[in-house]
């Protein structure tokens, strides 16, 4: 993948990945997960931690975090560092976490998102996610709202 004149590979999430995650993870959200959240989706059977890492150096450039469970798939987590955004590797995460989520046998993968985060709606947006509802007061370090967006996925995103 290439983004600009950065070209960039996607991997499983390893430990070695932590620091530069908790990096992305803090610069991103007003309330960040925890390193010990993230240590634990590592070898978790029903969730996909993936990262983006740049070539040559592999420095993490942003990760996401994807659980299916039966037909369903969650979206829990994706961020990007901000020097690497709008180069498509938020677009590269979400799609490789669509794939992963059809291999695993999901049909219909959701998300939450923050109102104010207009660059993430459009993303979703172009790649096929559609309003569901909204969660009142879903993130509780603002009191905001989450609008919950879905999309089928199927045997041809596992391609």
């Amino acid at each position: 993948m290439t983004g600009g004149s950065l070209r960039f590979r996607i991997r499983d999430l390893a430990p070695g990945d932590l620091d530069g995650v908790m990096a992305i993870e803090q610069e991103s959200f007003p309330t960040p997960w925890s390193r010990a959240l993230f240590e634990e989706e590592i070898g978790r059977r029903f969730s996909d931690a993936i990262v983006v890492v740049g070539e040559p150096g592999g420095e993490v450039a942003g990760y996401a975090i994807c659980w299916t469970v039966g037909e369903e798939s969650h979206l829990l987590n994706i961020a990007v560092r901000p020097d690497a955004r709008n180069r498509g590797v938020g677009r590269s995460l979400l799609r490789e976490c669509i794939r992963r989520s059809a291999l695993a046998g999901g049909r219909r993968i959701y998300l939450e998102v923050r109102p104010s985060n207009e660059p993430a709606i459009r993303m979703y947006r172009r790649d096929g996610f559609r309003f569901v509802g909204v969660r009142k007061g879903y993130y509780t370090d603002t009191g905001e709202d989450a609008i919950v967006l879905s999309r089928v996925i199927g045997e041809k995103n596992a391609e």
